[in-house]
């Protein structure tokens, strides 16, 4: 089985941006609507916004089950107040839910939290535990950033997010280190504020003892890890700096890195520095790039091509970056989906 751990609803039906505009409409007067009554989207819509989009993409490159969460550009936690995202956040976790009852063997879903900027982070808990066990979500995407790249809440490390954390555990869910849409002009979305936050987050942890605080805590940092693989030569000296004897032993049973790195090349340099145990199967199809490479043929975002041609990697090896790796962190994937 080849399981994609990195895909979101970008391609829901029209409806649901059409409700966003009217709530972003009216943050100053929610009493004009629009109310949650009002989305009207049919089995049929997301049946087809599906089957012509990411499962037919899925089918073209073998892949068997996607975890699926809400758009990332989507979440926009800077945007009006707590009540905003959490009206937001539920209806696009209700959506991926539908997604997962309509295609139950192709897709599991992971959870939008209501984040706010400065808000407890305690308010977000009622959505995650819904998410996880009445919809049997298998994740959650943590937005370590909720100001849109102004960076205005306290670093991972800090206790401020110890409420999520706890319930991670008791709850026994990763979470994707995800930002939203930037909001700062000095960083684009996609091309830079992901990957800064990718880079950013590896840093929190490795510069404190959150993990020794909760060994058993799971982060999926995506696109690769943003600077960090490439860059392992940097963190290994900057954690001898900080007295840290082995940056593997303090990180790397608590970090995991996805495949979602479009060219050969990067795909090469990541499974040589970090351990195939924690590397997991992703394409964020569809996702920030779409279009074919003109130097191969194929799409930027085709990663399955990637790891396949990865000399150094063995049969085994692969199937751990394709299947294993996934049901480990993702553990609850094994209530939804047997092990092939």
């Amino acid at each position: 089985m080849i399981i994609d751990c990195h895909g979101h609803y970008t391609t829901a039906p029209k409806a649901l941006q059409a409700w966003r505009d009217a709530q972003l409409a009216n943050l100053n007067t929610p009493e004009l609507g629009p109310k949650i009554s009002d989305l009207k989207i049919s089995d049929d819509e997301i049946r087809e916004s599906i089957e012509t989009h990411q499962l037919a993409r899925m089918r073209e490159r073998g892949i068997d089950l996607t975890i699926f969460s809400p758009r990332a550009s989507f979440m926009a936690h800077h945007l009006g107040d707590f009540n905003t995202s959490a009206t937001w956040a539920a209806i696009c976790n209700e959506l991926c839910y539908r997604v997962t009852q309509l295609f139950p063997e192709h897709f599991v879903g992971a959870a939008m939290l209501p984040q706010s900027p400065g808000v407890d982070v305690h308010t977000g808990i009622p959505e995650m535990r819904k998410c996880i066990n009445e919809y049997e979500f298998v994740g959650i995407n943590l937005n370590p950033d909720p100001s849109g790249g102004y960076w205005r809440d306290p670093p991972l490390s800090h206790s401020f997010w110890n409420p999520i954390y706890e319930e991670m555990v008791d709850l026994d869910v990763p979470a994707m280190i995800h930002v939203s849409t930037s909001c700062n002009d000095c960083f684009h979305t996609t091309g830079s504020h992901y990957l800064n936050a990718d880079t950013t987050a590896f840093m929190q942890c490795l510069s404190s003892d959150l993990f020794e605080r909760f060994p058993e805590l799971r982060f999926l940092i995506p696109h690769g890890g943003g600077a960090v693989p490439y860059h392992w030569g940097r963190f290994r000296g900057l954690a001898k700096d900080m007295n840290i004897h082995d940056i593997n032993d303090k990180l790397l049973n608590n970090i995991y890195f996805d495949t979602c790195v479009y060219h050969q090349p990067g795909i090469d340099l990541l499974t040589k520095v970090i351990p195939v145990k924690n590397i997991l199967f992703a394409s964020e199809t569809f996702g920030a790039v779409k279009d074919i490479d003109p130097s191969t043929g194929y799409y930027f975002d085709d990663t399955r091509r990637y790891v396949e041609a990865v000399s150094s990697l063995n049969e085994h090896e692969k199937k751990m970056i394709f299947e294993g790796n996934a049901r480990k962190v993702f553990s609850r994937i094994a209530r939804r989906v047997h092990a092939t």
